[in-house]
């Protein structure tokens, strides 16, 4: 209940409002076509901050009427702004409004629809929004224990009272019991009083938790290709368990994480179970079982890259994913890199979150310093720890057959452990101003044919962070860090050592031009390091300039040190943002440091270069 001591106008003035609006409807029929008229309106608001005037005229019907429009709607648009703009001082904590709204001087809700004006040339609306309001009383109960601090800060004793925060504390209150196993909870009813004397609000909020529950069945709705057994599996519902609405989000992240769904919503049934469970119902509609994606990136050293892939969503029926890709590169050179990677990932056969895959791939490389032919074979398990974060290890055959700076026709045959986690916390996969991303992987290898054995240690560290609240400057930087314990350079395949250049590297310098120098010529190094730093700059809501350094780091020993060889570069680059695909970035390098006279390099292609 609401109750005014000097607001008596507005109230009346409301319900005035009211019945000529519903007798407008039921007679429109009789106002047959209205003349168009040429219209003015206004909205003034002395008493008023400059921003709440500004809400109250967004706010309005009457004042967005165009400058000819019929009667009827010119009326219909003046009944509903009293109801309009005293909800909007209600949200900005004044509760003894006086709203007045004049067509031609006359009081809107006092104009008699049957007889309407012939003509209106002008709406003169006034709104003294009174003092502002604050809270006497502000309680919701009961609440479940510990839960007070869930309560907004501004829901308290002498706040300023909006319906704003009571709105939020409803919501707050209902959120703590649904936390708590009270999936049923509502609001029972709410007293809300208005003393226009003292200016203040008092407003009780009263809750009926219902009983607590435990989670029942997911029910499974809607046409789609997966079977519903797997689904059910996949997802994982926790059956049994008292009911949390975590535990409901996490069986529908694990049905949308498995790509084969365009739209997954779980939503309760309407009662609880006699036997006190809730069950839930899962619709589904499934995305399209193929996609075709393409891409190119284009630079002074690399030539072109093309790379293609295919991917089967739901290949046996149980959200099974199949992922061909396809690349080449160095297109316009003697030197043709190409590779081929196929990954068939089957969610939940493990157990809910655990994914088992099977990898295999060829490869064929012919780089500035060696050349090599490669086939890899794999199976693993993939097990998700939360949106952002996820672990894998995989266990798998390698054989690799090179030409480099220790010899020719070498062949390597490899079993290979290769344990991977990843967290991802940016706020934009493809265009980050934010958060922070992690790689890192592990790759114990032993030689089948008496090889040295040996660790990969592989990590990839990003980093975001904007500058002031509008977000057109952001610092961005990596590190990446290699290194191979065990084997010397001359026993490893040239694929497992590390080089220094070029894209994802260090830019401004050619590609793979920085290694170990051997009698036999150049050769990767047991270890790596690689620094780059953007400033990102947005011009317009597409453009931005960037401005970048890369330094790396090559060593011949297991750990960088001072005497490591080490190149740098630096530039500018352009990115164009388009929608839905992320930047495209144009990059410019030079040398700064290191053995080169390559002079200036350039770097086509889509997203940020990391």
């Amino acid at each position: 209940m609401i109750s005014f001591r000097h607001s008596r106008r507005t109230a009346l003035t409301l319900c005035r409002a009211l019945r000529p609006l519903s007798l407008a409807i039921g007679f429109s029929a009789a106002l047959h076509t209205a003349p168009l008229i040429a219209l003015e309106a206004n909205l003034t608001a002395p008493k008023a901050t400059e921003d709440l005037t500004d809400r109250l005229r967004a706010s309005s019907a009457a004042l967005g009427l165009g400058s000819n429009s019929e009667i009827q709607e010119v009326i219909a648009a003046s009944l509903s702004d009293y109801r309009t703009l005293v909800q909007v001082l209600y949200d900005a904590g004044y509760f003894a409004p006086v709203v007045n709204i004049r067509i031609d001087g006359r009081e809107a809700a006092a104009i008699n629809l049957l007889n309407p004006p012939k003509a209106i040339k002008d709406i003169a609306i006034t709104v003294d929004p009174g003092p502002a309001f604050v809270f006497g009383r502000a309680e919701v109960a009961p609440l479940p224990t510990g839960a007070t601090a869930t309560l907004p800060e501004n829901f308290a004793p002498g706040q300023p009272a909006s319906t704003g925060a009571i709105q939020e504390a409803a919501t707050a209150g209902l959120s703590a019991w649904d936390r708590a196993g009270h999936a049923k909870a509502e609001l029972a009813s709410q007293s809300i009083t208005a003393d226009a004397v003292k200016h203040r609000l008092d407003a009780e909020l009263r809750i009926a938790p219902g009983p607590q529950l435990r989670l029942g069945k997911l029910r499974i709705k809607g046409e789609s290709d997966v079977r519903r057994e797997a689904m059910q599996r996949i997802a994982g519902f926790a059956t049994g368990h008292t009911y949390h609405p975590d535990l409901v989000a996490k069986a529908a992240n694990r049905l949308r994480r498995t790509g084969a769904f365009s739209t997954v919503a779980l939503r309760q049934a309407e009662t609880p179970n006699p036997d006190g469970s809730l069950d839930f119902i899962a619709e589904v509609e499934d995305l399209p079982k193929r996609r075709f994606t393409f891409g190119v990136e284009i630079s002074s050293s690399e030539a072109m890259e093309l790379s293609t892939s295919w991917m089967h969503r739901n290949l046996f029926g149980a959200a099974e994913r199949l992922k061909i890709d396809l690349s080449v590169s160095g297109i316009g050179t003697s030197d043709i890199d190409s590779s081929i990677t196929a990954r068939l990932d089957r969610p939940a056969a493990l157990g809910t979150d655990r994914t088992l895959f099977y990898v295999g791939a060829l490869e064929q490389l012919r780089e500035e310093h060696y050349s090599a032919r490669s086939a890899t074979a794999a199976i693993g398990v993939r097990r998700t720890v939360s949106d952002t974060t996820f672990v894998e290890g995989a266990l798998g055959l390698r054989y690799v057959k090179a030409d480099d700076a220790y010899g020719n026709n070498r062949e390597f045959k490899y079993l290979a452990a290769r344990l991977r986690g990843e967290k991802d916390k940016r706020d934009i996969k493809t265009n980050p101003t934010s958060g922070y991303y992690l790689d890192g992987e592990i790759v114990p290898f032993v030689g089948i044919s008496g090889g040295d054995p040996g660790v990969q240690i592989n990590i990839d560290a990003r980093g975001y962070k904007a500058l002031g609240s509008s977000d057109r400057v952001v610092l961005a930087g990596r590190v990446q860090l290699g290194s191979i314990v065990g084997p010397d350079p001359s026993d490893v395949s040239p694929t497992f050592l590390y080089f220094s250049g070029g894209a994802g590297s260090v830019r401004g310098q050619e590609y793979q031009s920085l290694g170990i120098d051997t009698p036999g010529g150049t050769a990767g190094g047991r270890s790596y390091l690689a620094l780059s730093g953007e400033v990102r700059g947005r011009i317009t809501d597409s453009i931005s300039l960037v401005g970048f350094y890369d330094v790396g780091f090559v060593d011949q020993n297991s750990f960088i040190s001072g005497d490591s060889e080490y190149h740098a570069g630096a530039g500018i680059g352009l990115r164009y943002d388009v929608t839905g695909i992320g930047p495209i970035r144009l990059d410019l390098a030079m040398p700064v440091s290191g053995d080169t006279d390559d002079g200036l390099q350039f770097y086509i292609g889509i997203g940020q270069a990391f």
